[in-house]
């Protein structure tokens, strides 16, 4: 049942038949506790067909077979993206593979959920997907109800929890991204009122200074000062708070020997502006004695307004980055599967997070020499908010966590760490189990390690791994950078059972 000339796939039956010997049936694991009658029927109802090397049947193709391994060969692969992924290889006689749904029935799609090809010529036991269906409904019809029981009510759960697991994350980001940009939008609300008030103060110290002493020549000079004065404020120093106390002192103590009123109040807005005594005493030397309060004054409600502008900016920005990252995180925009700098998706993801992070320190170790690499973006941000999320919890929201980038071979690898208490290694095994989770009731719903699992492993045909000890734990991803779509690789946990498996024995995590 080789490919023909095109590449389509012949249909079941198309091999050459061998005989069909009851000894030899028995000595598979699948049939070994039939009856002499029940293997006679398998093989009037089906027949054992030797097919050559190729593809038997393909993922998506109509299941219209189910083939046990007598002797041979074989290759299951899943179609990831653009890419055919090997999940399983092996020459176990009694494996099987194809339309074993069938029992089902029309109540799921019967399609082939993978690809099978021959690697050498090899013996099979192949039945027609109506007749096994028939074969487990009279001889078997408890184990039916118990399976349907098991398929449908795994079914449900997992969508159920998958859900409360994407709504738990949706609301830790969205009450995170609440909290970062509530703090810049109180700040620009703040600063837009108060900057109405100085706009306002300004106006009645204009007219004031229309109906003063205030000759072209001064006036001219003024206009001068708070030109430079605004200038200065957009290159202020950054002071240490014993040098903005010692400078607001001595501007103090300068204002009030030159008789300006209420000087303590106009200080600390002259020193963040980087004014100092010395341009004060240019100010002084530029007008004349009369008018230098005045002129303080004027000067005063310039810096203000000018640096309540900033803040505003400063506010606005911070806004504008946050919808960035929250763009950037969720992917919107953006093909599901293209190549990105990794740190992008780390940073976007630290950013969304905020919140969480207000009492961790945060240190970044990237290696920025690293390629862009092809990924599912979107899927990858949800993979580093469940590990940063779990070691933020495991620090209790205080320790240091540890987001590093490096290149492991032809792998990119991304480590996760945190300086918690570490994972007590009679559970470090099962962490990455769907619905294992030591978080208390209605925090976590314990699919997060495994869908994170399932996206590094089967998605991206990479690796997670764990190693702990208390104060370091750490999660590490590696991503291949450049992938093989025929690299051999394990089948992520709790996929479809590879042909050996029997529909209740998940594979192995490990």
């Amino acid at each position: 049942m080789a490919d023909d000339a095109d590449g389509a796939t012949q249909a079941c039956g198309q091999g050459r038949q061998m005989p069909c010997d009851l000894d030899e049936l028995r000595t598979l694991f699948l049939f070994e506790k039939l009856t002499d009658d029940q293997l006679d029927w398998i093989c009037r109802n089906g027949h054992v067909e030797l097919i050559e090397p190729g593809v038997v049947f393909r993922e998506g193709e109509p299941a219209t077979c189910f083939y046990v391994l007598v002797e041979g060969g074989l290759v299951l692969t899943r179609r990831v993206g653009d890419d055919d992924v090997e999940v399983s290889r092996t020459t176990q006689s009694g494996v099987y593979s194809g339309a074993w749904h069938s029992y089902l029935g029309d109540r799921v799609p019967q399609l082939y959920t993978n690809s099978m090809r021959v690697t050498i010529p090899s013996r099979f036991v192949v039945l027609d997907g109506a007749a096994l269906a028939r074969l487990m409904r009279e001889w078997f019809p408890m184990a039916v109800h118990m399976l349907e029981g098991l398929f449908f009510g795994l079914q449900s759960t997992q969508a159920l929890t998958g859900q409360r697991e994407r709504l738990l994350a949706l609301g830790s980001l969205s009450a995170g991204l609440t909290h970062e940009l509530n703090n810049p939008a109180a700040a620009a609300v703040r600063a837009t009122a108060s900057l109405r008030e100085r706009v306002a103060g300004m106006r009645h110290k204009l007219g004031l200074i229309a109906a003063g002493p205030y000759d072209r020549e001064a006036l001219e000079t003024l206009i001068g000062l708070q030109e430079e004065a605004a200038e200065r404020v957009a290159k202020a120093p950054t002071l240490t708070p014993m040098e903005t106390s010692d400078r607001e002192d001595a501007l103090t103590d300068w204002l009030e020997d030159h008789g300006c009123n209420a000087g303590w109040e106009i200080a600390p807005t002259f020193v963040q502006a980087g004014f100092d005594v010395d341009w004060l005493e240019r100010v002084a030397a530029t007008v004349a004695p009369e008018v230098l309060e005045g002129a303080i004054r004027w000067l005063y409600y310039t810096v203000e307004s000018e640096l309540l502008m900033k803040e505003i900016e400063d506010s606005t920005t911070r806004i504008s980055t946050l919808l960035g990252a929250a763009k950037q995180y969720s992917q919107l925009d953006r093909a599901p599967y293209r190549s990105v700098d990794i740190h992008e998706l780390l940073d976007s993801t630290l950013t969304m997070l905020g919140g969480k992070l207000s009492g961790v320190r945060v240190v970044r170790e990237y290696d920025r020499a690293l390629p862009e690499i092809a990924v599912y973006a979107g899927e990858l941000n949800q993979v580093w908010t469940n590990l940063i999320d779990n070691a933020v919890a495991a620090m209790a929201g205080s320790g240091t966590l540890t987001v590093a980038t490096s290149a492991d071979h032809d792998n990119l690898a991304v480590e996760i760490r945190d300086t918690g208490p570490g994972v007590p290694p009679e559970i470090r095994d099962r962490i990455f189990e769907p619905f294992f989770t030591t978080k208390p009731v209605g925090e976590g719903t314990g699919l997060g390690l495994d869908i994170s699992w399932r996206i590094v492993v089967g998605r991206h045909h990479g690796d997670l791994t764990v190693t702990s000890q208390p104060g370091d734990t750490r999660f590490r991803v590696t991503l291949p950078l450049h992938p093989d779509p025929l690299m051999p690789a394990e089948a992520a946990p709790h996929e479809e059972p590879a042909p050996h498996e029997s529909a209740t024995e998940p594979a192995s995590s490990a």
